[in-house]
């Protein structure tokens, strides 16, 4: 099965509960082509009719206190069917005016259905911690094809694959040690798992991106020396479908695709906008089915689309401005187009087996 594929909703047990609202009198939720984004530093995902601009769906009650109507700067979510997988990463002392004095945590993934009501999660709410059932500063979540959620677990240097009944059946970097070495990690961003069954990993502050398998061998590595003139700050890493791999290089404000033998085949900078600062530092870049590809802007306010000739044909949000107001996002984390999945986990299966509970 390729990894380049349009999703479809399909026929199961829990076909009712993720098709609820399709037809709402919105008329716009979960369709094709929207863009779901993680707005961060407003805390709250949204969903955006690229055609209108208008949000459509929204997560986030704006809290920087993590709730059950609340997500503290969210810095991933992905549509299931008709539901949202979120990230509820937490923002660091700082970034917000209500957490100026000392981080606001969140340290929850969870799943919530189009009214906004949580149906499954993993981490407590507002708790940073290691133990069964605890997060620190999660930054990723992916659904797996047998149900699993894998999650970058950043604050403990680990990727944990978590089943339904909330226990870890699999992990990578040792928990709370940040390292080089076999099974270490240094401040993961991202885990995507591909269809080899290896898991392709953002090892953002080790400079590199590492693809492992499941007895936690690298098999692939680009830039394991962690050169920083190469890559650095490796915020996202996803497979192409012509085996190429497609890296976020935050701190060098670009996007690569680099082939099997680590040669860069194509470079976008994103601090070449008008109006864009130097420093946009980018956190996500998905490539469409289209090929085009859609990036997260972080700093810079926005989201984009551009062409493989570095044409920007959409853009949500005010150029290398971060603000809450009309047509505004603040510090934009992730963006992913509804309906395609090019180079992120795909739905190999028909299984959506969410628990109620």
């Amino acid at each position: 099965m390729k990894n380049c594929m349009k999703y479809v909703a399909s026929a199961g047990v829990w076909l009712t509960l993720l098709t609820a609202g399709l037809t709402s009198a919105q008329g716009q939720f979960n369709k094709r082509g929207n863009i779901l984004i993680s707005d961060q530093f407003n805390n709250r995902v949204i969903e955006v009719d690229p055609a209108s601009g208008s949000i459509v769906w929204q997560f986030g009650n704006g809290s920087s206190v993590a709730g059950p109507q609340s997500v503290v700067a969210p810095n991933d979510a992905q549509r299931v069917g008709a539901l949202t997988l979120i990230a509820g990463t937490g923002a660091p002392q700082g970034t917000e005016a209500t957490c100026a004095n000392a981080p606001c945590p969140d340290n929850r993934v969870f799943v919530v259905n189009q009214a906004g009501t949580i149906l499954w999660q993993y981490g407590k709410a507002g708790v940073t911690g290691s133990g069964p059932g605890q997060l620190n500063t999660p930054v990723q979540a992916t659904f797996l094809p047998s149900g699993d959620v894998l999650i970058t677990d950043q604050g403990n240097q680990r990727v944990i694959e978590v089943n339904q009944n909330r226990k870890i059946v699999w992990q990578y970097g040792v928990t709370g040690v940040s390292g080089t070495g076999f099974d270490q990690l240094n401040n993961p961003n991202s885990g995507e798992l591909l269809e080899n069954g290896d898991i392709l990993i953002a090892d953002e502050n080790n400079n590199r991106v590492i693809e492992v398998n499941r007895s936690r061998q690298i098999v692939w590595s680009y830039n394991n020396s962690g050169d920083p003139s190469v890559l650095s700050g490796a915020a996202f890493a996803s497979r192409l479908c012509n085996g190429d791999t497609l890296i976020t290089d935050s701190n060098n404000n670009r996007i690569l695709e680099v082939d099997a033998a680590g040669s860069v085949t194509s470079t976008y900078y994103t601090n070449t906008q008008p109006g864009s600062i130097p420093n946009p530092l980018p956190t996500r870049a998905i490539r469409l089915c289209g090929g085009n590809t859609l990036i997260s802007n972080q700093f810079d306010g926005n989201v984009i689309e551009v062409t493989p000739q570095g044409t920007i044909v959409f853009s949500m949000g005010q150029v290398g401005i971060n603000g809450s107001g009309p047509g505004q996002l603040n510090g934009p984390y992730d963006a992913k187009e509804i309906g395609d999945y090019v180079g992120i986990t795909p739905p190999f299966g028909d299984f959506f087996g969410f628990p109620i509970h």
